[in-house]
């Protein structure tokens, strides 16, 4: 037995790539397998390498390291090509919307992950803000639409209509404006539980194209001058702007509603003027051509009211633009926006009950608090409570104590002493006001730096000297003074009010006394208007006027320091070379203006 394992191990071979002992037979067929495979490896070496399949980027990826002028241009092109064939045409007529995505979204928001309801047909129209591509079958889009956003998925197998899926969709890029019809439901997705709602689109049509570059939602359009400009781009891309303005609005139709419900008539008042009065105001001067007379912009609708109040419609209010060519800054816009009322048989006080009325229960309404949260632009922070009753202060009064003098009795206010005074006082106190300094600017530059830097919450300032309110009644208490009232939130005036002067008299000599304050320089000083003069004399009942500034509102409301941020299209400094290089979709693609036969 021993001898026999003796002569097997003789019998066998090393195999020197693996160090086994193994037969010859089974050698032999180890190093053929071997020569094989390094023959196999030079072939494979020798042979030229095959270039690894790129990833072909899609039309939408490559258009976006185009320059913007070169999306427009090419873009343009496109489009035209769109326009001369019709298939599609670029701008149809009409496009029948039935839902509207304010309501599809609470209507559909119990849908289970992965429920269709394939028999309601959905019809909306929307922008687009991303379309995102997986494969050739299946694109998704996020439109927006009345503030609203929604997915809308597309399925090759889903597609119905004259056009084939993949035609539908290849020329639509963000910013177009489509129509879906499709059913909704919601999504059902592998790595996630819960799915989207969404609409599932049997049909796409492309119903107007966006020829620009939108920015893309990572970056935004946050560029604050241009946003002003682009006001349209900047409603498109920021939802904030879209409801400041929707806030507006509301804010408005809760004013008209207010005064509609207490029988006031709404009017409207002429915006060109040849006198330039109702407010202490520098103007703006046009031109009537075939009159070959200047008109002034109304700085105010104040005496035309009063001449309806005369008239026996006796409580009017006007909401409208005024004009005043004066300084542009974060509170001041040469056009904005008033609205003014004048009662018959109401003193300031009633109409000081009626502001706090009206006011707190408009923040209630927009805000759904009386307390509201204003940012200055330096970033101090106000909490303001707008609940009734507001605070009150007496100018005098206020005055001196922050002074720490007696001022000149009220009679005296107006005077060449006082004058002389004040310019004291303003040395004093290190305030500086621009000439010309009369006693009115000099009496308002101490208000400003004393008193309505300490009103935040809504309040009132009462007790305004004459000389500077040559509209307002007499104090029937206080020689000198008169019965009006400015309200200031947040350091800023809201509101100014008055019992109105409506003795004839009076108001001749008050406007006089503008017109000798017109002749020492002070262009905002008013002119004597002789046709209101003369509507006193037929009888203006005792009357409460009243003027607030709703931009100011609106800001405050929706915490912006700046004034333009609640304009739609605010004043503007012309751009330099604005458009001067810029060539029109027309101009791109060659379009020719026809020739129009006048009527």
């Amino acid at each position: 037995m021993a001898e026999a394992s003796g002569d097997q191990l003789a019998n066998l071979h090393l195999d020197e790539a693996t160090g086994e002992k193994v037969s010859k037979s089974e050698l032999k067929k180890r190093q053929k397998q071997r020569t094989l495979e390094e023959k196999k490896k030079e072939k494979a070496a020798a042979a030229p390498s095959k270039p690894k399949p790129e990833k072909t980027a899609s039309a939408e990826e490559e258009e976006s390291q185009l320059t913007p002028n070169q999306y427009f241009e090419i873009r343009s092109g496109k489009i035209q090509k769109l326009r001369q064939s019709k298939a599609p045409n670029p701008y149809p007529h009409k496009f029948n919307v039935t839902t509207d995505l304010r309501d599809f979204l609470p209507r559909y928001e119990s849908l289970k992950t992965g429920e269709h309801l394939k028999d309601v047909e959905i019809r909306v129209g929307g922008r687009i803000y991303t379309k995102r591509a997986a494969g050739t079958k299946l694109v998704f889009y996020d439109i927006r639409a009345e503030g609203v956003k929604i997915q809308v998925m597309c399925q090759a197998q889903e597609a119905t209509g004259d056009v084939p899926f993949e035609e539908q969709h290849e020329h639509l890029r963000r910013g177009d404006i489509i129509g879906i019809v499709g059913y909704p439901g919601r999504t059902a997705p592998r790595n996630r539980t819960d799915g989207e709602l969404s609409i599932f689109a049997r049909e796409i049509i492309l119903l107007t194209p966006c020829l620009h570059q939108i920015p893309s939602e990572h970056y935004g359009f946050k560029d604050q001058e241009q946003r002003y400009r682009q006001r349209y781009l900047d409603l498109i891309m920021n939802d904030n702007s879209r409801n400041v303005f929707l806030t507006r609005s509301k804010m408005i139709t809760y004013i008209r509603r207010y005064f509609d419900e207490r029988d006031f008539v709404e009017v409207e008042t002429p915006m060109m003027n040849a006198i330039a009065g109702g407010a202490t105001a520098k103007p703006f001067v046009t031109h009537h051509n075939d009159l070959d007379m200047n008109l002034f912009m109304r700085v105010a609708p104040e005496l035309y009211l009063k001449m309806l109040i005369v008239g026996g419609l006796e409580r009017v209010y006007e909401l409208g633009r005024l004009f005043r060519n004066e300084g542009i800054d974060l509170t001041h816009n040469p056009e904005f926006t008033t609205c003014e009322f004048y009662m018959a048989y109401a003193d300031v006080y009633d109409i000081m009950d009626i502001t706090e009325d009206l006011v707190s229960g408009l923040v209630k309404h927009v805000t759904g608090s009386y307390q509201t949260t204003f940012h200055t632009q330096t970033g101090e922070e106000y909490q303001v409570n707008w609940e009734k009753p507001w605070k009150r202060i007496d100018m005098m009064g206020a005055l001196e104590k922050a002074c720490g003098e007696k001022f000149p009795p009220g009679e005296e206010l107006h005077t060449t002493e006082t004058n002389e005074f004040l310019k004291r006082i303003l040395k004093k106190m290190n305030v500086d006001c621009t000439p010309p300094q009369t006693n009115a600017r000099m009496l308002d530059k101490l208000v400003g730096e004393f008193i309505e830097e300490t009103c935040v919450n809504p309040t009132f300032i009462t007790g305004h000297p004459q000389m500077m309110s040559p509209l307002a009644k007499y104090h029937r208490d206080r020689p000198g003074l008169c019965e009006r009232f400015e309200a200031f939130v947040c350091k800023k005036e809201i509101v100014n009010a008055y019992t109105e002067l409506n003795d004839p008299f009076d108001q001749r000599l008050r406007f006089e006394e503008q017109a000798r304050q017109k002749d020492q320089g002070d262009d905002e000083a008013q002119m004597i208007d002789e046709n209101f003069c003369t509507s006193l004399e037929y009888g203006l009942p005792p009357t409460g006027g009243w003027g607030m500034g709703i931009d100011r509102l609106v800001m405050f409301l929706t915490d912006n320091y700046s004034i333009k941020e609640v304009l739609t299209f605010p004043f503007m400094k012309e751009e330099q070379n604005s458009g001067k290089d810029k060539k029109t979709a027309a101009e791109v693609v060659g379009i020719k203006p026809e020739v129009e036969e006048g009527i």
